[in-house]
């Protein structure tokens, strides 16, 4: 209700409705695949490889903070190493664009 008072007295609602329908009506391809490879692929990496580094660790290793500040970094390297391979696969040149 509030959003609707607002565009009603603003001087520049008329031109920000025609950006809408351009921007509806554009036939470029789906950015939500790439929006959850970015964001949500490393944090998925990061928590997995955390649980799995601290169940591996528990068997190696004695004490509970080294287990945990090693477990730590390499969940860390291991999201880092997603993000990186994330950039290099958005990087190849793309024969569609």
């Amino acid at each position: 209700m509030a959003q609707q008072r607002f565009c009603q007295e603003c001087n520049q609602r008329h031109n920000c409705q025609e950006i809408y329908e351009q921007l509806g009506n554009t036939k470029s391809p789906s950015v939500a695949l790439k929006v959850v490879a970015a964001f949500l692929l490393p944090v998925m990496v990061f928590i997995a490889s955390l649980v799995a580094f601290e169940r591996i660790l528990a068997g190696v290793i004695d004490t509970k903070g080294s287990q945990t500040v090693l477990g730590f970094l390499l969940a860390l390297s291991a999201a880092l190493v997603c993000v990186l391979i994330i950039k290099a696969i958005n990087k190849r040149p793309d024969k569609n664009r």
